[in-house]
């Protein structure tokens, strides 16, 4: 009985763990991924639509417990165009689309922040503000409450 168990608990993680071990499929997804991201290019095709049918066929391929990232994706684009140079000698001019200017992307990160922290910060001014007002205006109700008495109010008494 134990032997079975054992048997089928071997069995079981050879299932699980041998396909994500195996590096073969990526390398030919990531190629075939390369292909047909330039070749959609080469004939005309937007950035977008090519780059959707290549991830899309790299992520499919890929399998395992875990997707290939866009990130990911797109390196082994440039790995394989790079290494193919002159398979893929078309396809050089298009590897700037699929990595964004990270530049321009952490400095409107950076701008986005900046306007958090100033709308915070003219929020918690406007609170503190508003409550020296309520301060005020409760001292000042005070001290009239103290000066004038309902005798001095009274509008009759001459």
């Amino acid at each position: 009985m134990q032997r079975l168990k054992k048997k089928k608990l071997i069995s079981l993680a050879l299932g699980i763990f041998a396909p994500l071990t195996f590096t073969t499929p990526r390398v030919n997804a990531s190629a075939f991924g390369a292909e047909i991201f330039c070749t959609m290019r080469d004939g005309g095709n937007d950035h977008e639509s090519s780059w959707d049918a290549a991830y899309t066929y790299i992520k499919k391929q890929k399998g395992g417990f875990f997707k290939v990232s866009p990130k990911n994706a797109a390196a082994q684009i440039t790995e394989t165009v790079i290494r193919e140079r002159e398979k893929f000698s078309y396809c050089v001019e298009f590897l700037d689309n699929l990595h964004p200017n990270r530049k321009l992307i952490r400095d409107l990160e950076k701008e986005e922040k900046r306007k958090e922290k100033e709308a915070k910060d003219r929020e918690d001014k406007r609170k503190r503000l508003k409550k020296e007002l309520e301060e005020t205006n409760e001292e000042i109700s005070e001290e009239f409450n103290d000066e004038f008495t309902d005798e001095t109010l009274d509008r009759y008494s001459y």
